[in-house]
Formats: structure tokens, sequence, C-alpha cells
């Protein structure tokens, strides 16, 4: 929908990764123009079919003549060992995991493209039987099999990497509107009727059956699939009550009292022994903030910054001065406290962006603040042609066109800092956190920042002389707006 903010997202990536994507997106537009741009149910069996073949005949068939040519040219044996010589499937002698496969996957696929289902087996058998499937003469692969073990993923990479600008060039000219729309799948152990678990089954036991190792049960798969850990449910009710003993201490306000009055507690259950021992915790580890005197320069885990704007609310833009005013850094970032994600209510490097700028003289010719390439690095060539391009050149148009894009992006990003940067502190923490999907997780985020008159906060920072800063957590409190 968006191509641009999908190379703006293939930069952020690693280079494997962003040439895995590439590729992707690559066979799923290839796809499209080959069912002449609408996959229906069939276009899905074929897709399906089609890397059945590739992932257990194909490369499997390309294995093994590879290791044959070694075996010829080095006159050693390559199946020796722990290494098992694989077996392709056969279509002309179908075993029962292909059907199972082309069922799963065909749909797996159908969800993808928005195509309804077919869950009648009879029904999919028959549609099964009127494509006609045939399985292609396999000949050798002009690509260079790896026969080296281990992960050899960042070799790939390297070697991949030469086609990838080309690949960037081709789907940045690829008119977007045109495309049928995919409907990512987030994957759901749980559900049963959307596939996933018997894909991921029947994937497996195929691969299992390439190699000859015993097939896994569904359940089996589930299981690892979704990394469930059993929990002993003694214990989980044993640590759950001891928990909610302290924290009937502080609804009694024991915290007043002193640590003292609160306890750590150990059991033992896989020893046996019924030995259940409370102790007091220990005094809270001192934190060194990085910060001289006259700011704190040690604080603990239990400290926070208290800011309580009950009236009337800070806005971003106040916080960030109050932070480094108070005591005396440069803030980078504001965020979730605790959050991981690269996700701020306010980021310094942002607000840098105010700076940046592209601009036209009366030739058409593009001035670029530095800064710009770095978000897209994608208009680099763009500008540069248009330096290059005689005034009179036809391609100009095409060229000046990607930077204008650019530039109406770049604007958006400044109003959209701006609005948020001078906006009150809850109303940006709220449009940054809260999940954008409806539905559970949506629901919980807003009875949780309903219910709560604060939020807490997270600060980046640095002084002249020091890189890091190590500041206590921001308790925000606030009042909500009607």
């Amino acid at each position: 929908k968006d191509p641009m903010a999908f190379f703006e997202q293939l930069d952020t990536m690693e280079p494997g990764e962003q040439s895995r994507s590439l590729r992707m997106i690559k066979s799923f537009i290839d796809l499209q123009e080959e069912a002449g741009g609408n996959i229906d149910f069939k276009g899905c069996v074929r897709i399906a079919f089609n890397r059945m073949m590739k992932d257990f005949r194909n490369s499997i068939l390309d294995l093994c003549h590879s290791a044959d040519e070694m075996e010829k040219s080095s006159g050693k044996k390559f199946w020796t060992g722990t290494k098992r010589r694989p077996r392709p499937i056969d279509w002309n002698d179908p075993i029962p995991e292909l059907m199972e496969y082309l069922y799963s996957t065909s749909n797996l696929y159908a969800s993808i493209w928005q195509v309804e289902v077919v869950r009648s087996r009879e029904e999919f058998q028959k549609i099964v039987d009127e494509m006609k499937l045939e399985q292609h003469q396999w000949e050798p692969s002009n690509e260079k099999v790896d026969l080296s073990e281990g992960d050899n993923e960042d070799g790939e990479s390297g070697a991949a990497g030469e086609d990838d600008e080309k690949l960037k060039g081709d789907l940045y000219k690829v008119d977007a509107s045109k495309l049928q729309p995919a409907k990512p799948q987030e994957f759901e152990k749980d559900d049963d009727l959307n596939f996933h678990i018997d894909f991921l089954t029947v994937a497996t036991n195929l691969r299992s059956w390439n190699y000859d190792i015993k097939a896994s049960a569904r359940h089996t798969v589930k299981v690892t699939a979704g990394r469930i850990i059993p929990a002993l449910a003694t214990t989980t009710a044993m640590v759950c009550g001891l928990v909610d003993i302290e924290f009937c201490k502080l609804v009694m306000g024991l915290q007043s009292q002193g640590s003292e009055k609160f306890l750590n507690s150990n059991i033992n259950l896989a020893a046996g022994s019924g030995n259940f021992t409370t102790f007091a915790p220990d005094p809270p580890v001192p934190i060194s903030t990085g910060l001289e005197a006259p700011h704190p320069e040690t604080f603990t885990s239990w400290d926070k910054i208290e800011i309580s704007r009950k009236t009337k609310e800070m806005s971003v833009e106040e916080l960030v001065n109050y932070v480094e005013k108070s005591f005396g850094v440069t803030v980078d970032r504001i965020f979730l406290h605790g959050d991981t994600e690269d996700k701020a209510i306010y980021n310094a490097l942002d607000k840098k962006k105010l700076e940046w700028d592209i601009t036209f003289d009366e030739n058409g010719k593009a001035t670029v603040s530095d800064g710009v390439f770095t978000q897209w690095p994608q208009v680099r060539m763009a500008v540069q042609m248009l330096g290059r391009l005689p005034p009179t050149s036809g391609q100009r148009i095409v060229f000046k066109t990607q930077v204008e894009k650019v530039k109406v992006s770049l604007d958006q990003t400044k109003d959209s800092f701006m609005k948020r940067f001078t906006g009150d502190v809850s109303r940006a923490y709220r449009e940054v956190y809260r999940p954008s999907e409806e539905g559970e997780k949506q629901d919980y985020f807003d009875s949780v920042f309903t219910g709560r008159d604060y939020i807490t906060l997270g600060v980046d920072c640095h002084t002249g002389s020091k890189d890091d800063i190590t500041l206590p957590c921001v308790k925000y409190l606030f009042s909500h707006k009607n």
C-alpha cells in the first residue's frame, strides 16, 4: 500500500533479512503477474504445488547432484557419519503427506490473498484432480549449492547482496495500486481452523521423510512451535499465594514501617525435602547516575522522579525542558519505562529532522539536506540524475516525482513530530503505545490507561562529558480529560 514506507523499513533490516524480504515480495508480485493480476483458489493450489516441488524435490535433487559431483572431483565420500543422503518426493508415486501439504498450504495462501478457503477435503480433492498437476522433469540447477556444514547465512547474504540493488530498482517501479492486496498472517497456535499448525506439522514431516526421520505428531509440533513450557500447577499456585501476601502488606500500608516487613520466600519442590525459607530482602543496590553534585549521584530501583500535573498537563516539549534543566543533561529519548522496542514519545533524532529541507531551483535541480539521505537513501540517485540530465530530458519528470514524494514524506514527518512535541504528554504516550489493531490488547491498554492517573517513563540522556547518564524512572501524574 505504501512503497515508500516499505523501502524505509527495508533500510532498517540486517543484510540477510533485507535480502530475504526483497525476494519474498518479488516472488509474490511475480505470482500475481503469472495469474494475470487476480489470484483465485486454483492459483493458490498451483503456488502451493510449486512450493512443495521446490522445497521437497528439486532442492533435494540439487543437493544430491552437487554432492555426487564433489565426490567425483575430490574422490572423498560425502554421505558419511551423521550425513544421510536424502530422498526426493515423487508426485507420480505420492505419499499421503503430499496431499496434506497441498491442502494446508493452499488454504494458507488463500488466507493471504483473501480468497475463500476450501475446508471440505472432498471438494479440495476434486479441485486438485481437475487441475491435473504435473511434476516437471528435473534438471541440475545453475545455482551453486552450499555443501558446507553449519550456519552460512552471512555468506549467502553477501553473495545475494549483489542482486539486491537490482531488486530494489525493479520493485520501485511496481505500481502497487494494480496489485491484489495481501494480508499478513499472525501465527496463532491455539486456533485449529487457521491451518498454521497443520502446515507446520506436514512440512516438518515431509522434511523428516526426506531424511528418513521419525515423523512428529501434531501436538508435538504445536508444543515446539508454540514454545510451550508445561507449568506445575502446585508451584504456580504457591508462588501466586506468596506474592499476594506481600501485596496485602502494601494494601495495609506496611511499607511505611520499613522494608524488613517484607519477605522473600524460597521453596524447592524438586528436592522433596519440604523446606520452606523466608528471609528479608537485601538492601537496594545503589545505581550510579553518572552525574556530579549538586545533582543526585546515585539512586535505587525504588526511587523515581515524580512530576505531578493534575491541573494543567505538560507538553512533551515542556517535559524535555524540565528534565534537562533539573539534571543538567541533554535528553535523547523519552519512552515507556522498561520498554525495549524502538518507540518513544520523544526522540532527539526526530527533532533534528526539522532542520532538513528539500528545495528545487529554477532549473529543476534539487538541493537536499544530507540527513534526508540517511532516512530515504533511495532518493540519492534521483537527486544525482536531476543534476546530470539536461532540462529538455523527458526522464527528469520521473526522478523529480521521486524527490517530490520524499519531500511530502519529510513535511509529514515534521508536522507529525511538532504535533506530538507541542501536545500533552499523556496524549503522546497514548498515540505511541496504544496497540493499532482492535481486540484484546487494545481493550487491555485502554482499561489500564483510563484506570490510572499516571504513566511511568524512562529517559535516555547525556551530558557534555559523558555519553550515558542513568536517571530513575519518571512517574508522571495527570488528570484524564473528559
